[in-house]
């Protein structure tokens, strides 16, 4: 959006001319802002949809062509498959569950201690958490909200 706080798939095809910077397989998109130090803190309204990515990854993370979204390459994200399936990016990969979907995600860095957490917004309950990790470059929100339909 041009406020840059809101990404969709829309149903129209667009032949972009090819850039390093943009992701050429998946719908998928980093925020504005990289950080490199601190903590930090975003949520996501993730509400009556299917499927979704989201987290954080590194600057230079390979945006051509299929890819695995785990920590060793530079991703720390969840995810939503067919509306149930909700997985922590790990490796290996770390089934979730829910008493309800969560509706708004939080997500909240601190870079010095090398942690990725996440939260169920409303639900004020933790999801999930990347610890012990090691950060060497800028790191920006990451989302994609996949081939989703709703």
């Amino acid at each position: 959006s041009d406020d840059g706080k809101q990404v969709y798939d829309g149903d129209t095809s667009q032949n972009l001319p090819d850039n390093p910077e943009r992701f050429d397989y998946c719908v998928c998109v980093l925020g504005k802002e990289g950080f490199s130090s601190g903590r930090f803190y975003y949520e996501v309204q993730v509400k009556g949809k299917t499927e979704w990515d989201l987290g954080v990854t590194r600057e230079s993370i390979d945006r051509k062509g299929d890819f695995k979204a785990r920590p060793e390459n530079g991703y720390w994200c969840i995810w939503l498959r067919n509306k149930t399936d909700y997985k922590a990016c790990d490796s290996p990969r770390v089934s979730l569950s829910f008493k309800q979907s969560p509706q708004k995600v939080g997500v909240f860095v601190d870079y010095e201690e090398g942690l990725v957490s996440f939260y169920d917004v409303d639900a004020k309950s933790h999801i999930y958490s990347f610890t012990a990790q090691t950060f060497i470059e800028k790191l920006y929100p990451y989302f994609s909200p996949s081939l989703s339909y709703g």
